[in-house]
């Protein structure tokens, strides 16, 4: 029987990881493995609280969310990685969603989003999920994978800082893997749209996206993104 590892990233989330632990907790049931905070050295109580919770919190030796991801990956032991940001909930049936997905031939997959506002232009944004398209493979969708995928390809590279969930799903359907869909969507948090507008939100995105395909430096997007946005 398969069982599913969720690993979520984090940084200074104490306000929100132990709601969204518990949640995963009494919707996963006996599906789920373990629950793994890797933290990337917060400086507020975001470990003692997902502990506290019931999640196995540790600490990454390196910060970053491919690197902290990794981390949490190396000391799972489901059968099936599921990989949330630490504002995002998947629907209540995240769990059988997974499990049905690997019993019929998917490899790895995602949700569709669906943002906790009530501003229209989202919805936009949001439409755009439910296709297969390069600008949807970001994190906030969450990514499941099996474990032998995931040490196929070698899992996240950890020295990257920015584009790490664009880059895993590019690597991992270059295998020929099945990618799965959800017709659903995750609760994604709109913070970061709350924080700036729409538009220079989109801005920011296109423009790594851009320097990403061109090959700009790590070091150059991280940069670049945080001039454009005032996030976090």
């Amino acid at each position: 029987m398969q069982h599913i590892s969720i690993i979520i990233p984090t940084y200074n989330e104490a306000d929100g990881i132990g709601k969204l632990v518990q949640y995963l907790q009494e919707h996963g049931g006996s599906h789920v493995k373990d629950i793994i905070v890797s933290d990337g050295g917060s400086i507020d109580d975001t470990m003692s609280v997902a502990a506290a919770a019931g999640a196995i919190a540790t600490l990454s030796s390196d910060k970053g969310r491919a690197a902290q991801m990794n981390h949490g990956a190396s000391i799972a032991t489901g059968s099936i990685f599921y990989f949330v940001h630490a504002d995002t909930f998947p629907p209540v049936t995240y769990a059988l969603d997974i499990l049905t997905a690997i019993n019929s031939s998917y490899a790895f997959g995602r949700y569709r989003t669906k943002f906790d506002s009530d501003k229209k232009i989202l919805l936009f944004n949001a439409w755009f999920t439910r296709f297969d398209l390069f600008i949807c493979y970001g994190g906030d969708q969450t990514l499941f994978m099996q474990r032998k995928l995931f040490d196929q390809i070698g899992g996240f590279n950890s020295s990257m800082r920015i584009m790490e969930d664009y880059d895993i799903v590019t690597r991992a359907k270059s295998t020929g893997a099945r990618y799965k869909i959800f017709s659903s969507a995750a609760l994604v948090s709109a913070r970061k749209y709350d924080t700036n507008s729409w538009l220079r939100v989109q801005t920011a995105n296109y423009t790594i996206i851009r320097m990403y395909k061109k090959g700009a430096s790590q070091n150059e997007m991280v940069h670049r993104y945080r001039e454009l946005l005032n996030y976090r």
